[in-house]
């Protein structure tokens, strides 16, 4: 924990009701600007990719085409986990724990998997660890490679048409952000993520570096 030093002005009823709505009234544009961006995202261009990379799951080996189970949307955390690793990545962790239940992704005829260089004995130890019951699996380089992945982590997006698979979007970064709800619910209490680049006196952590496995931290 970072020692936050500032502290919101104390105010009236008043005052205060005055002030949300201020807020509220950039709240909802702001919402109004990422609905439009969202629009933006679903229009962008998409390319072909090959279908045919394989994959080892617990029911053996599987290919791209293969994880969509189905479905016509495939979303893809590319997860830092190498051959060797005993943990991983305390970031992905954390995004992966903020996965939620996906019969309602399901529902939007979407399917999600995570995939990691580690091999699929050393997946399912960490699984385990980490209590997960997310669909994981283990990829080769050259997948991750024509992802632009190297050993940091992405989320690609794949649209399937009949049996060809085109890609249709891809982010890393402050992109990962999106997908961790507990950042969203920090960003709505006074002291925030606590982090340095938010404003002075709220904190002194870097982006995320406060981030553990959730069996590590001693709160």
């Amino acid at each position: 924990m970072t020692e936050t030093t500032v502290l919101p002005e104390i105010v009236s009823q008043d005052e205060w009701q005055s002030a949300r709505e201020a807020l509220l009234a950039k709240e909802k544009a702001l919402t109004r600007a990422a609905d439009a961006v969202a629009a933006e995202r679903r229009r962008l261009p998409m390319v072909r990719f090959d279908g045919g990379y394989e994959f080892e799951g617990p029911q053996g080996r599987v290919t791209l085409l293969d994880l969509f189970e189905g479905r016509r949307q495939l979303i893809v955390y590319h997860f830092m986990l190498a051959p060797g690793q005993k943990a991983g990545c305390p970031g992905c962790s954390m995004i992966v724990d903020n996965i939620g239940h996906l019969a309602h992704l399901h529902a939007r005829d979407t399917t999600l998997t995570v995939v990691a260089p580690a091999t699929l004995p050393e997946i399912e130890r960490y699984k385990e660890r980490m209590g997960w019951t997310v669909p994981w699996v283990s990829t080769g380089r050259d997948f991750n490679t024509a992802c632009g992945i190297d050993t940091e982590f992405g989320i690609s997006v794949f649209l399937r048409d009949g049996d060809e698979v085109f890609r249709t979007y891809f982010t890393t970064d402050r992109g990962g952000d999106q997908l961790v709800g507990t950042l969203r619910y920090l960003d709505l209490t006074p002291f925030g993520r606590q982090e340095a680049w938010e404003e002075s006196g709220r904190g002194t952590d870097g982006p995320g570096h406060w981030w553990k496995r959730h069996d590590e931290y001693r709160v």
